[in-house]
């Protein structure tokens, strides 16, 4: 049975109707979380929220009230929730989401990957202006009051598409870490208000322009010179952030590990800090540089920083669980591998990715199952290893950053810069740089940081007594082996000095033998020249001869 003109008449008037009503309550919920917000309370601006979610039960794409609620969450600091409720204006999740549906349908990327193309143009309003059935179909209209609904029509979806949301992420996304999102969505934000207030002021005349200087990023709330300088000076932040981050990152790549470390210092080091997200992934990277170039306890330090500050984090965990394997400390590398695994399974049971949609991972889903096996393989070559007995073969040389045989003095100075360093009472000193996107993770970021931290001192001190140990034992072999070559030489010499002795004595003794030969000699000359004289004598005629005593003389 067809209806009747009057019955459809009537649904209509009754639809309309309802309409009608949505629009006062909503009209009035946003009217009384604006009076909340004006405030600037906390509970008043979270009375705001659910007044808001309120309305936006009633209407879930009405503009003003997504707007006011992602302004409030951005100032009560719900940094996650502002990028949960626009997380398809993140540039980044956008490429992401544009590479992996490259296989789906061409309506469901429009519907998912394209936000900006679901919202359509609407050239006249829908609301009281527009025209009902009931009315006549003709009516004479002037040409200039249809360019004024036109043009009213296309600044008011200008004012709708993206102005606020690009500002209000980008600020979210600089507080969880997001930086090269934040920078292209505040870039964005600050070049689209620029052109609607350049627009704007087209029209205005010279008496229009407020004294304060107000730019409308919207339909709804002013951009004031003031909100303009903090943007410009988070966009010079997160600039220089991200300067440095690409440098540290080149020299990396190009073997400059030093130079790496160093400008990675230079971000986590800050006084003014960065963002929880940010921080975390500096970590793992210098973390990375120093596992290349050798210190090991430093690289197991920023690794467990990162994980203090992301506990989900795959590849910190894996960095850390090699580190260990590294100086063959097998127990602590199968714990890791153990919890690796874990997170692995959880990801396959849940078909996704730990942490929302916006945050980033470095490892893909299809991955996954190649790498739990080859976990799982590790896994199992590890505890064979540990079975055999390697569990106390742990290299404190690679620990401390020391080669084999040094002195006493290096492995003191290293235990000294390694406690002072790792010391547990100074493991909670990055907490203060960072900036979190909630603050209710501090505490178990605390606990996390200390436990791992202590450990970490646990292992460097059992690896300087081991060492000093060792060392001990060097000097003393070595004192002995002095004190042996010292005996031997006064051996040596004593033996050298007695035969010397005795070569000087035979020399003194061939000397007194020729000195008496020749004295001897002397004599019998002189004693056969006395004969001679008394023979010649007494043939002159000298009947008596000459005595000659003969005394010890041999003639």
């Amino acid at each position: 049975m067809a209806s009747s003109p009057f019955h459809s008449h009537g649904c209509i008037e009754q639809k309309k109707h309802w309409w009608l009503t949505n629009k006062k309550i909503i009209d009035l919920y946003i009217k009384d979380a604006r009076s909340l917000i004006a405030s600037q309370q906390q509970h008043n601006i979270a009375s705001a929220i659910n007044l808001l979610d309120s309305a936006l039960a009633l209407s879930p794409r009405f503009e003003t009230a997504i707007e006011l609620k992602a302004t409030c969450l951005l100032y009560l600091r719900r940094y996650k929730e502002v990028a949960d409720m626009l997380q398809d204006y993140i540039p980044s999740l956008k490429m992401s989401s544009d590479d992996t549906s490259s296989s789906s349908s061409s309506s469901s990327s429009d519907n998912s990957l394209q936000p900006l193309a679901r919202e359509r143009v609407k050239l006249l309003s829908s609301g009281c202006n527009s025209p009902s059935r009931s009315e006549q179909p003709f009516k004479c209209f002037s040409v200039s009051d249809l360019k004024k609904k036109v043009m009213a029509g296309l600044a008011k979806n200008r004012d709708k598409e993206a102005n606020w949301r690009y500002l209000i992420l980008g600020k979210a996304c600089s507080h969880l870490g997001l930086m090269e999102d934040a920078m292209a969505l505040l870039q964005t934000g600050k070049r689209l208000a620029s052109a609607a207030f350049r627009r704007e002021s087209v029209c205005w005349r010279d008496d229009s322009f407020t004294s304060s200087g107000e730019i409308f990023i919207s339909g709804n709330q002013p951009q004031t010179p003031q909100d303009s300088d903090n943007i410009c000076h988070l966009l010079s932040h997160i600039k220089l952030l991200l300067r440095r981050k690409t440098a540290a990152i080149a020299a990396a790549e190009a073997g400059l590990y030093a130079e790496s470390i160093r400008h990675f210092s230079k971000i986590v080091d800050s006084r003014r800090g960065a963002p929880q997200g940010f921080l975390a992934e500096c970590y793992l990277h210098r973390a990375s540089a120093y596992r290349s170039s050798g210190r090991i306890a430093e690289a197991v330090a920023d690794c467990n920083r990162t994980l203090a500050l992301d506990p989900s984090c795959i590849e910190a965990l894996s960095i850390r669980a090699s580190l260990f394997e590294t100086i063959h400390c097998l127990p602590d590398s199968l714990h890791d591998l153990e919890h690796l695994k874990l997170l692995y399974n959880s990801i396959l049971r849940d078909r996704k990715l730990p942490g929302p949609a916006w945050k980033r991972q470095h490892v893909a889903y299809s991955e996954i199952p190649r790498k739990l096996s080859s976990i799982a393989n590790k896994i199992q070559e590890l505890k064979l290893r540990v079975a055999s007995g390697e569990i106390g073969n742990v290299d404190h040389y690679a620990l401390m950053g020391l080669r084999r045989g040094c002195s006493r003095a290096e492995l003191e100075r290293s235990h000294l810069l390694l406690t002072l360093r790792h010391k547990p009472d100074k493991s909670n000193s990055f907490i203060d740089r960072c900036e979190f996107s909630d603050e209710r993770d501090i505490e178990s970021v605390k606990d996390r940081a200390k436990m791992s931290s202590l450990l970490l001192y646990r292992l460097i001190q059992r690896a300087y007594t081991n060492l000093m140990r060792i060392v001990l034992d060097e000097e003393a072999a070595e004192k002995q082996r002095k004190n042996a070559s010292i005996a031997i030489q006064q051996a040596i010499k004593r033996d050298e000095q007695q035969q010397s002795c005795k070569s000087v004595k035979l020399v003194t003794i061939k000397k007194g033998c020729n000195r008496v030969e020749n004295k001897n000699a002397f004599q019998g000359v002189f004693c056969r020249d006395l004969a001679v004289v008394g023979n010649l004598l007494s043939q002159t005629g000298f009947n008596r001869p000459i005595p000659v005593k003969y005394e010890g003389l041999s003639c």
